[in-house]
């Protein structure tokens, strides 16, 4: 079991920046686990956004984020982050941090077991 906690939403102008953090919690070590960071905007499906191996040597990103998102992990603080400039009114969304038993790199939301609470994220023009 892992209990995921992000933090860092919040409203930002168009163009700014923000860092989102999810800290895990965890009696295997956070190591084990694949990250991932997905959105959800209001009446849309959730979408995947950025994820990163158990090491942070590997990385993906959705073409929407690519080129403005940067994920990466601290294994020794059990924390994943998302770091997100240039952002946009269309970035608007709850951005949910989720963590898979795999090692590998997943970009479809069945491949994570485990969820956070969401964070929201708001963009205005």
């Amino acid at each position: 079991q892992v209990q995921l906690v992000e933090s860092g939403g919040g409203l930002v102008q168009a163009g700014g920046s923000l860092r989102l953090s999810c800290a895990a919690s965890s009696k295997r070590p956070f190591s084990s686990y694949a990250m991932g960071w997905f959105r959800q905007a209001p009446g849309k499906e959730r979408e995947f956004v950025s994820a990163i191996n158990w090491s942070g040597g590997s990385t993906d990103y959705a073409d929407s984020v690519k080129g403005r998102f940067t994920i990466s992990r601290d294994n020794a603080k059990n924390t994943v982050y998302l770091g997100m400039d240039s952002l946009k009114p269309e970035d608007t969304a709850v951005y949910y941090c989720a963590a898979s038993r795999g090692v590998s790199l997943y970009s479809t939301a069945g491949s994570y077991q485990y969820w956070g609470q969401g964070t929201q994220v708001t963009v205005s023009s």
